[in-house]
C-alpha cells in the first residue's frame, strides 16, 4: 500500500483498515510459527502497511487538535 493510497482514505475507513490490517498480520504471523510462509518477507510489508496507516491517523488527530486549538 503507497502513501498516496492512505492519504485518500476517510478517517473511518482508516480505523476499520488498520484493524482489519493487524488481524491479518497476526493471522499471518501465527501461520508462520506452524508453518514457514513461502515469502517471509510478507510479514514486514504487513507491519510498514500497518504502521503507515497508524501514522497517517496520528497525524489527523493532531491537526484536528491544533486546529480546535486556534
Amino acid at each position: 500500500m503507497k502513501n498516496s493510497e492512505v492519504i485518500e482514505l476517510s478517517t473511518k475507513e482508516l480505523t476499520e483498515r488498520i484493524d482489519a490490517e493487524k488481524e491479518n498480520l497476526i493471522r499471518m504471523s501465527l501461520n508462520h510459527a506452524v508453518s514457514p510462509l513461502d515469502n517471509p518477507m510478507v510479514l514486514n510489508s504487513a507491519k510498514k502497511d500497518v504502521a503507515r496507516l497508524m501514522t497517517e491517523l496520528r497525524k489527523r488527530e493532531l491537526s484536528e487538535k491544533e486546529q480546535s486549538n486556534s
